[in-house]
């Protein structure tokens, strides 16, 4: 299973999901992968790797797929190891940014999906973390995965931005991948006492939109795991957060 955290907004929490997703995925023993397509590395910094380290990144692997090295490695030379049992990372770069055009102009938006073919043997699991905009990365991840989450902050400005979305990926789909399936969208920072997010659910369900039951709350303990460097479900596992966490990760793999 290969799944999308993607979300043309920023600031929703995507890579906090990505990672946390992933690391839940892990800590239930399942071999799992979090590739990381964001330039700002907020998922491999959140696992524990520099992203400006001397180590091999996703941006090598697209560097050499448009011919920057003479020797090509094989998929599995560009995945990290982190220090939580099997959890691994293909780290982003801030490099990405300067060779997306590059990529773009060589149509290398398939080179992704191949990739992740080819390590389908080593991996239970495969969630992949976006840029907050429809660019190269984007795409190449969807076009690569079986499913996305949509990761929603219960603002007004983020049901409009789904209606964008949504249009966007299913044109994607309809012309690249039509297997691929809208598993659901992830209330975050939800507040139970607030009447907006409230509202904004039932309206989202108005349009149809599959919403996920499990909600994750606010809280201050996902801002120390950052600061950490440890996943929540590593970090705090019996904190009320993590309990959801691991409730929607559930629900995602549909498992009692």
């Amino acid at each position: 299973m290969k799944r999308v955290v993607f979300n043309q907004k920023g600031g929703v929490g995507k890579s906090t999901i990505s990672t946390n997703l992933a690391a839940e995925s892990a800590r239930n023993g399942l071999r799992t992968l979090l590739v990381d397509l964001d330039a700002q590395g907020n998922s491999t910094h959140y696992c524990g790797i520099d992203i400006n380290d001397d180590g091999v990144t996703v941006a090598d692997m697209f560097k050499q797929v448009v011919g920057w090295f003479s020797k090509p490695q094989p998929p599995s030379a560009f995945v990290r190891p982190t220090a939580f049992e099997n959890l691994y990372v293909l780290p982003a770069h801030p490099s990405l940014t300067e060779l997306e055009r590059e990529l773009e102009t060589r149509y290398k938006m398939f080179k992704l999906k191949e990739t992740l073919q080819a390590l389908e043997e080593d991996f239970d699991r495969v969630y992949i973390d976006t840029p907050p905009n429809f660019n190269f990365y984007s795409k190449a991840a969807l076009i690569a995965a079986d499913s996305f989450v949509i990761p929603f902050d219960c603002d007004d400005f983020s049901v409009q931005a789904i209606d964008r979305l949504l249009d966007n990926v299913l044109e994607l789909r309809s012309d690249h991948n039509p297997e691929l399936q809208l598993e659901g969208i992830i209330i975050n920072q939800f507040n139970p006492q607030a009447k907006l997010p409230t509202t904004l659910i039932d309206l989202l369900k108005e349009k149809s939109l599959p919403v996920m039951e499990s909600k994750i709350n606010s809280t201050v303990k996902v801002k120390e795991s950052h600061s950490k460097r440890v996943p929540l479900p590593f970090y705090a596992p019996s904190h009320k957060v993590s309990q959801q966490l691991a409730a929607l990760w559930k629900e995602l793999e549909d498992v009692d």
